[in-house]
């Protein structure tokens, strides 16, 4: 069960692999207990971006609208990484989850002037997603087909009918559709990248 029991030789690095989810639900659980201030000091802003506060790029996917949107999107990023979490060394991950990061704000930037703010890592989940599915693209196996059919799926929906039914009430509050197609392309990148590159699967 999962993309990660395929090749079960290397089970030996499973534990460290979750170290990427654990950091990431540990940051945005800490910026949730910031309360309201935290939130708007640390979201992806356009106005204060322009204005010279960079660092909301990075910070504004691991902030959330509230508790149900951080429960929603960690949940989403342990079954994710249940599913993929074995693909790559942690080093690849760390670099394909910051072109997927760069990827989405590139695009809100350019393509999306209209967007004024947003939080959440939701369109980064669907770009580690992809990501490892790509990685196991060599071995097409049912689960993974699956799995890309159902993501191709989504997004394709998404763009064409807005938000998945329920998705908007679960988070508590609108869903971004773009930054699940954004992600998606980022995480194409960064797999793409790492293939070229040609790192070994595992560190030692």
């Amino acid at each position: 069960m999962g993309l990660h029991k395929v090749n079960n030789d290397n089970t030996r690095a499973w534990p460290n692999s979750w170290l990427i989810p654990a950091f990431i639900i540990g940051i945005s659980t800490i910026i949730m207990l910031t309360g309201e201030p935290g939130q708007e000091w640390l979201r992806y802003d356009r106005v204060w971006i322009g204005q010279g506060e960079a660092w909301r790029f990075l910070s504004g996917h691991l902030a959330h609208l509230g508790w149900s949107h951080l429960a929603l999107n960690g949940a989403g990023l342990l079954l994710v990484w249940f599913l993929i979490g074995e693909t790559y060394t942690t080093s690849i991950w760390v670099q394909i989850t910051l072109i997927t990061v760069a990827t989405i704000d590139i695009a809100f930037w350019f393509l999306n002037p209209e967007l004024y703010w947003y939080v959440g890592m939701s369109g980064v989940l669907h770009g580690l997603l992809i990501a490892g599915i790509i990685k196991r693209i060599g071995s097409m196996d049912a689960e993974t087909g699956i799995l890309l059919l159902l993501l191709l799926a989504k997004i394709g929906y998404e763009q064409f009918n807005g938000a998945v039914p329920g998705s908007e009430a679960t988070s508590g509050g609108p869903v971004v559709v773009d930054a699940h197609l954004y992600g998606a392309l980022g995480g194409v990148l960064g797999a793409l990248l790492a293939k070229i590159r040609g790192e070994p699967r595992w560190s030692k």
